[in-house]
């Protein structure tokens, strides 16, 4: 990794776009809300929640640290997304094995690191 990810007082924000297959409308509203979670050895970490703004874009903000577990120091996370719709799961993404932080990271001045996990079409 970088020196950038390597600081574990930097944040990270992870984000990730979901579209509403067949219809190619992002999904929205207060209905949806989106857990990241970083799967581990032991126990799967949960990073964050959030909501899906008109975009269809979900945001996660944590500091670099909630990826170094210290039993493991998880350089190469294995983050995977569940997606709620009223309350209940609609909506389970692949585990993102592995995902090798420097080939997508941006970095953003006074923010941190930037991870774009890309689009994800799920059925309204």
């Amino acid at each position: 990794m970088n020196d950038f990810a390597l600081n574990a007082e930097m944040n990270l924000e992870v984000n990730a776009r979901f579209i509403a297959r067949g219809q190619d409308a992002p999904l929205q509203g207060p209905a949806y809300k989106v857990r990241l979670f970083d799967r581990d050895f032991l126990d799967d970490e949960y990073l964050g929640e959030s909501g899906l703004d008109e975009h269809g874009d979900a945001h996660f903000r944590f500091p670099a640290s909630k990826l170094h577990d210290g039993f493991l120091d998880d350089k190469m996370p294995d983050f995977f997304f569940v997606l709620y719709k009223n309350g209940e799961v609609h909506f389970q993404s692949k585990v993102m094995e592995n995902v090798y932080l420097d080939a997508i990271e941006l970095y953003k001045r006074g923010t941190g690191e930037i991870i774009y996990l890309g689009t994800f079409l799920v059925d309204a």
